[in-house]
C-alpha cells in the first residue's frame, strides 16, 4: 500500500491529550503503522547519567498511530485525506480536500 503520510509532512493531531496540535512529520513507521511528530506526544524519559549525557528528565517525541493524523491542506491549512492520482505519467499524492497537488 503506498504511503499516505510521509517525513517532512506537516500534519495535525486528530485524537487523544494532544488533539488540535500541528507538527512536522520527523520518522514513519510503517510496520507499526507509527509516526513521530515534532512536538506532539511528548513523554517524559528518566535516563541514568553516562560519560556521553548528563541525564536526567529528558522529554522526548513518542509515537503516535497513524489514524489519529491528518495532513495539513497546503492550500487552505485545514485537515484533509490524501488521495493518489496519475500526473503526467506519474503517481502523485493529493489533498482530497482543495484538490492541490502535495508532491509534483
Amino acid at each position: 500500500m503506498a504511503a499516505k503520510l510521509k517525513k517532512g509532512d506537516k500534519v495535525v493531531v486528530l485524537a487523544g491529550r494532544d488533539k488540535g496540535k500541528q507538527g512536522e512529520i520527523l520518522k514513519v513507521m510503517p510496520k507499526e503503522g507509527r509516526a513521530i511528530v515534532d512536538g506532539v506526544n511528548v513523554v517524559i524519559r528518566h535516563t541514568r547519567p553516562s560519560q556521553a549525557s548528563q541525564g536526567g528528565r529528558i522529554p522526548q517525541p513518542a509515537p503516535i498511530h497513524l489514524s489519529n493524523l491528518a495532513l495539513v491542506d497546503p492550500k487552505e491549512g485545514v485537515p484533509t485525506r490524501v488521495g493518489f492520482k496519475m500526473v503526467d505519467g506519474k503517481k502523485v499524492r493529493f489533498a482530497k480536500k482543495s484538490g492541490e497537488v502535495i508532491d509534483a
